[in-house]
Formats: structure tokens, sequence, C-alpha cells
């Protein structure tokens, strides 16, 4: 079958793999009728290449038809259309129990320190296949995959993978109170999404982002807009929007490709020019992550407000302002989104009517063996490339 593999930083092409199969009963194979490339396959694009090995399949937003099922998965049945969620989940787990999906025990990656497996995403993830390709092996097909009506385009559906319930997620985790005021830093798919849905729920949404494009997108939907690169003191220009204060919560869409941070730059090009062995232990201890992103959030929120992480952050050891977020009381949550959590919830929202326009939310969709060049459009932010769609 045919599948985008990574080849090294900047290097994702189109090969021919060994097909997908049913190993273990919980198994299932679906075929692949859509895939995104999502805002943190850029960071195998570049900053976490340590942790790719040449020909690890890429993505982690699939959706598409069941082909076969192993002999303990009940529930589906060849023909199915159905949307595979990025991360492992048993769904019987005392983590999955808590609805904390992305911290299942039954595929938490050891060797690693880390939470559930997920799929196409680097070693300290379980090196698991991704499912930009043709085929897909879903691993604990007994809970995981979501089944979705077989009308409808696959645009209304495919979010369910990543894009919605981490959007959904980084909303509820900012707790935003009636009323109340959200700043989004990041425009990119995930913080697009995030300021649709809490202009869905009548919360006032200031959205941050250098891109024209992005910013245009979000403003279209209602929010107000603001230039990351105009050179004003943001904080400064927020806080007079907010009373003086600043927005009740803030999100961070953005993580550790935030622009702003030479010293972090310098880190994660050095890193990925260096052997496997040697970058990985300094990618893992070291403090390597663009924290500009972060770092402002807690400037601009005001005083016992909330932020809420989305990015993806890589080091153990990046500093952050302590003192600040003591004195100012400031709540931070954070982490991968827990999809099956929410997914019932937002289902209710992909009907016909679509309020959150995911739809229309795609900017490119692309035949799968144009994967390579539709990745360095996404990294550049060329061609107004905001989300982008594979047909295998």
């Amino acid at each position: 079958m045919k599948a985008v593999t990574w080849q090294g930083k900047r290097d994702v092409r189109v090969d021919d793999v060994p097909d997908a199969r049913i190993t273990e009963p919980t198994d299932a194979v679906i075929r692949v009728t859509t895939t995104a490339i999502c805002g943190s396959d850029l960071h195998l694009y570049e900053p976490l290449a340590p942790f790719m090995t040449p020909g690890d399949i890429m993505g982690h937003e699939t959706m598409g038809v069941v082909e076969e099922v192993g002999a303990q998965v009940g529930g589906l049945t060849a023909g199915d259309r159905v949307v595979v969620p990025f991360q492992i989940c048993c769904g019987e787990c005392f983590m999955c129990g808590q609805g904390l999906h992305t911290q299942c025990e039954t595929t938490q990656v050891r060797d690693y320190g880390m939470g559930a497996a997920l799929y196409g995403y680097t070693k300290l993830y379980g090196q698991v296949p991704g499912g930009q390709a043709e085929y897909l092996r879903v691993r604990q097909a007994q809970f995981a995959p979501i089944k979705v009506p077989a009308d409808g385009p696959d645009e209304r559906y495919i979010y369910l993978s990543d894009v919605l319930p981490t959007a959904w997620q980084a909303v509820e985790y900012a707790g935003v109170p009636d009323g109340g005021s959200l700043v989004v830093l990041g425009l990119g798919p995930i913080g697009d999404m995030a300021c649709r849905i809490a202009l869905h729920r009548g919360h006032r949404v200031i959205g941050v982002d250098p891109v024209p494009e992005r910013r245009a997108r979000v403003a279209e939907r209602g929010a107000d807009v603001l230039d990351a690169d105009a050179g004003n003191d943001l904080p400064g220009v927020i806080r007079e929007m907010t009373d003086g204060r600043g927005p009740d919560s803030v999100i961070d869409a953005v993580g550790l490709e935030a622009h702003g941070s030479p010293v972090a730059g310098f880190a994660q090009k050095i890193a990925g020019m260096l052997p496997g062995s040697v970058a990985e232990p300094m990618m893992q201890k070291a403090g390597i992550d663009r924290l500009a992103a972060l770092k402002q959030a807690i400037e601009i929120v005001r005083r016992g407000g909330t932020i809420s992480i989305s990015g993806v952050y890589g080091g153990m050891a990046d500093p952050l302002p302590m003192l600040t977020l003591f004195d100012k009381q400031i709540q931070l949550r954070m982490g991968q989104a827990n999809v099956r959590r929410w997914s019932d919830e937002i289902m209710k929202l992909l009907t016909d009517d679509d309020p959150l326009g995911v739809e229309g939310f795609h900017t490119h969709r692309r035949p799968l063996d144009q994967a390579p060049q539709a990745y360095e459009a996404f990294q550049a932010k060329t061609d107004g490339t905001v989300k982008v769609l594979l047909s295998p």
C-alpha cells in the first residue's frame, strides 16, 4: 500500500509499505477515505526529528471504512464508517474510566515514561504506523473508533479525530465564565476551531496570529483579531480591550514552534543535526521549547485567570516565570485531548446546519501522492494553507 513516510528533517515521501493487517484480536483494518495533516505533524517535520526513524508512517487524523475486524472487536462490522481518534485507548482501565484516555494504562509508552500511544507520532508515543496511508491497522478497535453516519461528506466528521476534541478541550480547560473573554494565541487549525467553539458558546473572542489569512478566517466568524507581529504592546492593547485587566482566559495554541526565542530555536536546529542517540536525551532533558507564546499568555491573562495549553511542548527543563504565575494566581490546564470524552457531545453539532463550519474548514484537499508538497506549504504558511486533507 502507499503511505506518507518520514525520511529526515523536512523530508517526507510517499512510498510503498507493507499492507496493514490484523495482528491482535482487538484490531481492525480500515480503508482510509480521508486523512489530514495536523499542525503537530510539523513538529515531526522539523523540531522533533530526533525521535523519528526513517520509514515511519505519518498521520494521526484519519477516517475510513472498516474492511476487517478482529475476533474481540464487537460493535464494528465490515462496511462501517468510522473516525479514528489520534490516541490509542482501551476504554476499560482506570485512566480511561476517569475520562483521561490520553493516559490509557493499556497503551502507555512506559519505555519513555509517556502516556497513551498515538498514531504516527514518534518513539515517545509508541512509533505506531499512522494514517496517512491507503489502509490503517486500528488498535483497540473494540472501543476507540467513532462510528459516524453513512451519509454526509468526510469533511463533516474527519475533525473528530483530533481538531474538534482538541479545540473543545482547550475551551473547556480555559474555564471562560458566562459572558467572559478569551484570547486565543495562534490561529492554525486548533486555534481557529477553538475560536469557533468559544464564539458558538457566546464568549467574546480575541484571536492573535501573524498570518493575515488566518486572522481573516477567524474574523469572518465574529472574533476580534490582532496581528502578533504588529510591533505593538500586545498585552497592553488586549488590556485596553478588556476593561484594563486582561481577558478571563487565554488559550496557547502555538506550542514549541513559537517565534521569539533565538536560543531555543538554535537548540532545536542543533538537535536536528545531531545523531539520534545524542539528540534524544538533549530534547528530553533540556529546555528546548520556544516559550514566547506561553510567556505572552502569562502576561496577557488577568489576575486569577486561566491559561489552557493545547500547543505541544517537548522540553523537560524549560524556564517558567514562576513568581508571576504565583503572584497573579493563574490556573494552568493542559494536555493531549481525551477524544472519546468529548466526541458524543461534539457529534450533536455535526448537523446539516454546521454551526462550527466544519465542511468548509479545510483550505486544501490533495491526493495522497502530493503530501510532500502539502507539508512544505503548510510549514511555510504559503498559499493560504491552514488545513490540508489528503485523499488516498
